[in-house]
């Protein structure tokens, strides 16, 4: 929980206005206040046009630096954020409009790390991926959800990394 008092009762506010659980407002909140920086100030674009914040992009190239050095992970991150931007590195390697069977997609992920398994359930419980339990087949979400909650605070600027 924050200190600041005044951030407080405006996230208090906004609960009150939409029924929104206090971390989802705060993360909102925050949200907010980034994307009026990010138009205040120029900084890298992907893309697809997007700004990326200059904080992020020093995120994403440290944790790339220490994690996937020559485009193979060397270890899963523990930390959740980190986690999440490998896993949208890991994402670009698949192709949006193909089904792939549990074998395939296996494959491809044993490429990045040993572990593809984890790799795999943490694709699908961000749903980045999306899966038929009954047919064994995988595929891209094309339209990753808006995350709340402990997601939406890991995710927090790294959309536009996305497709």
């Amino acid at each position: 929980m924050t200190k600041d008092k005044d951030f407080k009762n405006l996230v208090r506010t906004r609960m009150t206005e939409t029924g929104e659980n206090f971390t989802t407002a705060r993360t909102a909140l925050i949200a907010a206040k980034q994307n009026a920086n990010r138009s205040a100030v120029p900084g890298s674009t992907t893309g697809r046009g997007a700004t990326i914040d200059p904080e992020i992009a020093r995120f994403r190239a440290k944790t790339l630096r220490t994690f996937m050095p020559d485009g193979r992970l060397v270890a899963i991150p523990t930390k959740r954020r980190a986690l999440v931007l490998i896993l949208i590195e890991v994402l670009a390697a698949l192709e949006p409009d193909r089904v792939y069977s549990e074998k395939q997609l296996g494959a491809i992920l044993s490429d990045f790390h040993p572990d593809f398994a984890l790799l795999r359930r943490e694709l699908i419980d961000y749903r980045l991926l999306e899966r038929n339990a009954h047919t064994g087949e995988y595929w891209v979400n094309p339209n990753p959800p808006t995350h709340t909650g402990s997601q939406a605070q890991e995710m927090a600027g790294l959309e536009v990394f996305l497709r």
